[in-house]
């Protein structure tokens, strides 16, 4: 059964009310008080808010999983390999790369600053971020950790569904976010 559409305004047409959640039932994996995974229906499931949040928490667990033998939060790994591959990176360009906001990069830049993966060189008004020999020396087990958790993933999901959520998630993002045009 198709659910139907919006009307611009964002509202059902007037003929249609919108989906009945009890009509349209699937399995949700989700964790009870006693902290263990048990199976049931969601009224949420058909709501791409939440089945993306489900995504994105289960997508963290395992990437915190595989970059745990890096000793760095995956985010921080990420910042490293981008700082890595184009020393004298501009914090901009990081973001942009990483999907952050600016000021979230540079919170992580401070952190990584502070534990000696990353130095800061400022020219007038614009800073520039290189590696460290510490940040350098980690850059393989850091790629490997990301191999890993691709791995795992496809394993998990199958690598053709992997490769299309991966796509289709980039693509809704980036309509969502006004980058481009339906």
């Amino acid at each position: 059964m198709r659910s139907p559409a919006r009307n611009r305004t964002g509202s059902y047409p007037a003929t249609e009310d919108p989906p009945d959640p009890q009509i349209i039932a699937c399995t949700y994996n989700y964790s009870g008080n006693d902290g263990r995974v048990k199976d049931g229906n969601s009224k949420y499931c058909t709501c791409l808010f939440f089945a993306s949040g489900a995504l994105s928490r289960s997508l963290g667990r395992l990437a915190e999983e595989e970059f745990s033998t890096t000793g760095l939060a995956p985010s921080y790994a990420f910042l490293l390999m981008a700082v890595n591959e184009k020393p004298g990176i501009q914090p901009g360009e990081i973001a942009e790369e990483m999907q952050l906001a600016a000021s979230t990069v540079t919170r992580l830049i401070d952190k990584m600053e502070s534990r000696g993966f990353l130095k800061r060189k400022t020219t007038g008004k614009k800073a520039h971020i290189y590696p460290t020999q510490k940040s350098r020396d980690l850059d393989a087990q850091i790629k490997e950790a990301w191999a890993s958790l691709y791995k795992r993933y496809t394993t998990l999901l199958g690598e053709s569904t992997a490769r299309k959520l991966t796509t289709a998630t980039y693509e809704a993002d980036r309509i969502l976010e006004g980058r481009k045009k339906v």
